[in-house]
């Protein structure tokens, strides 16, 4: 840790040391449970102005009779600040991505894909015996726990469904997060569909807009 923190210092000192030095910028994705993604919102908002955040989602995914829940939330500003923002969230047991400018200028059609693990892994099988040709170039996974509840569909007595919570939250439930090429842009609308149609969350980088 302190020598992360250290090599961290040398490259924000080399990136003050000149007025002339171009800060350079990127995309950072979040995942994982609320209170992990509040917590990286609170420090994009008392970043001053260092990282802005372009959205944030509230997931619920109703699987069988549960409700598997989580947040992601995505960035863009200040690289080195984005870092810190990637070692914080993979030591609380979020997944982070990040994507630079050079991935947008080297890599076609770039998407991150936001899901539980099984379901990630089987729609990249769909795609792959589809013979689209794609590239993953960047995974990362939760390690801590996502909220899960009996779903309202149920009809049990909350006090009952209370008892049970704890059960289901001590299961393991593995969120993704992918950041992937697509070769052809002609075939990024059939992987969109794919993705959605499995209630994975996509994010297209050809929407994502800002300024610099």
């Amino acid at each position: 840790m302190i020598v992360d923190n250290i090599r961290m210092l040398r490259q924000a000192a080399m990136a003050t040391s000149s007025e002339d030095v171009e800060i350079e910028r990127a995309w950072g994705v979040v995942a994982g449970n609320a209170d992990l993604v509040d917590n990286m919102a609170y420090k994009a908002i008392a970043s001053n102005h260092q990282i802005r955040i372009l959205f944030r989602e509230h997931v619920i995914l109703t699987v069988g009779t549960m409700d598997k829940k989580f947040d992601f939330i995505m960035f863009h500003g200040n690289s080195l600040k984005l870092k810190e923002f990637e070692d914080e969230t993979l030591n609380a047991g979020g997944a982070y991505v990040q994507v630079s400018k050079k991935h947008l200028a080297t890599e076609p059609n770039l998407m991150v894909l936001v899901a539980p693990d099984d379901v990630i892994r089987n729609i990249v099988s769909t795609i792959e015996k589809l013979k689209i040709s794609f590239a993953i170039l960047q995974e990362s996974q939760t390690t801590g726990f996502i909220d899960i509840d009996i779903s309202n569909e149920v009809k049990l007595p909350n006090f009952i469904k209370s008892v049970f919570k704890p059960f289901y939250n001590a299961s393991e439930v593995v969120l993704s997060t992918v950041l992937m090429s697509v070769e052809k842009k002609e075939a990024v609308s059939k992987v969109q569909s794919i993705a959605t149609s499995n209630k994975v969350f996509v994010i297209d980088f050809r929407d994502i807009v800002t300024e610099d």
